[in-house]
């Protein structure tokens, strides 16, 4: 990568950026990971990532910027107290539009992963789905969104393609997700969106509103209603969410 990143908050504990979609996690043989991207952009080995995203996802990435605020951060993301939200688009109506998926994860052929029935230490999503017109701001309301579902996900775990796979399930596959079925795009469409959690007495509540590709355009959608504040949703009582 030689474009330096931007930050979309920091201060002295954590350090919050935007991840392009199509950018691994480590860097290989082909490109550049983007915990080594983030590490030279602000000069400073000094930055733990506290979660990881796919290469096709865009959104949220949050670095500690010391040991104890890492080894904090993973405690709360043990516990299931840091709010996560994400939003992903399906060419195809889910065969339900909020709810719950959750199974256990079973690894299958050349790197995916499959959802079993069986619960012995399952990946939890929770999720709203509504056509995408419904969000969007009337004059970009495009002939091609008609069929486009936006799902707003809220992982209760942190299972490798965990989201894409609840998609899946739905029978509603993310576009641009290959290795689920999803239609062929120009990018899978799924961006981590919002965290809120607690740090040492602080509150932090961060958004990465830079959800764009050829198909979608985070920009055009309305600003009021459930988009924007996710963590106002009806989720259930179940649900971990941080007090107001």
């Amino acid at each position: 990568m030689s474009d330096r990143l931007e930050s979309l908050f920091q201060d002295e504990q954590i350090l919050a950026i935007h991840k392009p979609a199509g950018i691994p996690f480590h860097s290989d043989d082909e490109s550049q990971g983007i915990v080594q991207a983030v590490r030279e952009s602000f000069e400073s080995n000094q930055l733990f990532p506290v979660h990881r995203l796919d290469k096709m996802t865009s959104g949220l990435m949050v670095f500690a910027k010391n040991k104890k605020a890492n080894s904090e951060l993973s405690k709360l993301l043990e516990a299931k107290q840091i709010e996560k939200y994400y939003l992903a688009l399906s060419g195809k109506k889910p065969n339900k539009k909020q709810g719950m998926v959750s199974g256990d994860m079973l690894k299958g052929r050349r790197g995916s992963f499959l959802l079993s029935r069986e619960k012995t230490n399952p990946a939890v999503t929770r999720f709203f789905a509504k056509p995408l017109s419904a969000f969007l701001q009337e004059s970009t309301r495009a002939l091609d969104s008609k069929n486009v579902w936006l799902f707003i996900l809220k992982p209760e775990t942190g299972k490798t393609h965990q989201l894409r796979v609840a998609l899946k399930s739905l029978a509603s596959p993310i576009i641009g997700d290959a290795r689920y079925g999803g239609e062929a795009s120009d990018r899978g469409y799924l961006h981590a969106f919002k965290m809120r959690f607690e740090l040492f007495g602080k509150r932090y509540d961060i958004t990465d509103p830079y959800f764009r590709g050829a198909r979608f355009d985070l920009s055009t959608t309305t600003k009021d209603g459930d988009l924007y504040y996710p963590n106002q949703m009806n989720w259930p009582k179940a649900t971990y969410l941080l007090g107001e």
